[in-house]
């Protein structure tokens, strides 16, 4: 989704993409720094896109990717 240019980390042999979503802005950045500082790779800084997301990418220690975003408001869950 991001005009960005990324890759799996080298050296390691990623597989998979998950996204993980966040109500605000400032949880991105919180949570980028927190993963990073816990040893993930960091693969693209916090960056609000041209669309209204904020949003990064960090690996997991196999090479996968995370994507953590939010559009700065909560999730809604549907209604049964």
């Amino acid at each position: 989704m991001t005009g960005r240019r990324y890759e799996y980390v080298k050296g390691l042999n990623g597989h998979f993409e998950i996204a993980l979503y966040v109500d605000t802005f400032d949880e991105v950045d919180a949570e980028f720094r927190k993963a990073v500082e816990k040893g993930a790779v960091p693969v693209l800084e916090p960056e609000t896109e041209p669309w209204g997301q904020r949003t990064c990418y960090i690996a997991d220690p196999e090479g996968n990717l995370v994507e953590i975003g939010s559009f700065n408001r909560p999730f809604r869950q549907q209604e049964k």
